[in-house]
């Protein structure tokens, strides 16, 4: 029997982790700036049809830059962002995150958590279980050698 699908209290799916991360608007920012790189307040201002206020794209480049997903340098009179990490350094961050959350504190009860998710994995794409037990395999050898 299929169990349902649901959410637990505070807990999201990652699709909809890494989406939530950020408000819309900064996604909307950062997909612009790791499409065209370094971009001054103006520029995205242009980039964004000026449906949204100078003002608040001021605002939100600066919010990204505090949040440290942004370098900023000083350009004449204005600030030029660019983004300090790549949308896969940004989207596996989140997943980094998620997996440290699952697992817990060390010493906690993990073998639900694996067993699900190679319960899962199996079920969608046989390749894919094989590909784990390769990754698996990998991670011992790289570990026994660091020993």
């Amino acid at each position: 029997m299929k169990v349902p699908k649901f959410v637990l209290r505070g807990f999201r799916r990652p699709h909809d982790l890494i989406a939530s991360a950020l408000g819309q608007l900064e996604r909307e920012a950062m997909d612009e700036l790791w499409r065209r790189g370094e971009m001054s307040v103006r520029d995205m201002h242009k980039a964004f049809n000026e449906r949204t206020a100078y003002t608040t794209l001021m605002t939100t480049l600066d919010r990204l830059h505090k949040k440290g997903l942004l370098n900023r340098r000083k350009h004449r009179r204005a600030f030029l962002y660019s983004p300090r990490v790549t949308r896969v350094e940004f989207e596996q961050g989140v997943t980094e995150d998620l997996v440290e959350g699952l697992l817990g504190p060390p010493n906690g009860g993990v073998e639900p958590v694996l067993s699900c998710i190679i319960d899962k994995v199996g079920e969608r794409d046989r390749a894919l279980l094989d590909e784990l037990e390769r990754l698996v395999r990998e991670k011992r050898r790289e570990l026994k050698r660091r020993s």
